[in-house]
């Protein structure tokens, strides 16, 4: 009767265990899943403009130099010489110009990718065609001496979407993060055994002397 009583306790105590464990689980998920949607939420939509330039060359020089050249503006965009003859029209610091755009050119073509993220569809467009109308001008000022020339190919436009994750999106992804962190916890917290989950008053001692009479 003893062994039954001691096996019940047992039971009872790696139930209560379990049902710690999953709630806990739990709690990591809604916990993770609500400060991914909080971030969305207070972050606010961010919408992305991008505008394109083709460099073309002249006369006295051949598409693979062009292509080559493209890749040199695509790094030159970003530069403080560009960003500085930006900020008048794009009407915001070079250090949001630094911050908010992003150039790429193509590997394939002649062509660069001019980017700016903002929380403002206006501003965003407005920084990526100040930004390519700046790198367009000191290309073009040096066109005699490298017989390349930009050409603005496609301008940016005011964006009606955002480009940013929205908190349904955020939220799902804080939830499997905190889920995961909770069952890489419980995975490597110390397991106890049977022996040592049963209490010990609950196991029988050895008999004394007195009782074997």
């Amino acid at each position: 009767m003893t062994d039954n009583l001691t096996r019940r306790r047992w039971l009872g105590h790696s139930a209560r265990r379990a049902l710690l464990s999953w709630s806990m689980l739990a709690g990591c998920t809604l916990v993770g899943g609500a400060l991914g949607g909080g971030y969305a939420v207070y972050r606010g939509p961010v919408y992305t403009a991008t505008s394109y330039v083709v460099v073309v060359p002249t006369d006295r020089s051949d598409p693979g130099t062009a292509l080559g050249f493209a890749q040199a503006y695509g790094r030159a965009a970003t530069q403080l010489a560009v960003l500085l003859d930006a900020q008048a029209e794009a009407r915001v610091p070079v250090r949001t110009l630094q911050r908010s755009v992003r150039t790429a050119a193509s590997p394939d073509a002649p062509v660069v990718a001019v980017s700016a993220t903002s929380s403002r569809p206006r501003l965003a467009s407005g920084m990526a065609n100040g930004v390519t109308r700046a790198l367009v001008r000191h290309a073009n000022g040096t066109k005699d001496s490298t017989h390349i020339q930009l050409l603005e190919f496609s301008p940016a436009v005011r964006p009606t979407l955002p480009t940013s994750a929205s908190p349904v999106v955020t939220g799902a992804v804080g939830a499997s993060a905190g889920g995961l962190l909770g069952g890489l916890f419980l995975l490597a917290r110390p397991r106890r055994s049977k022996e040592d989950a049963v209490p010990t008053a609950l196991v029988p001692g050895p008999a004394v002397a007195a009782d074997a009479h």
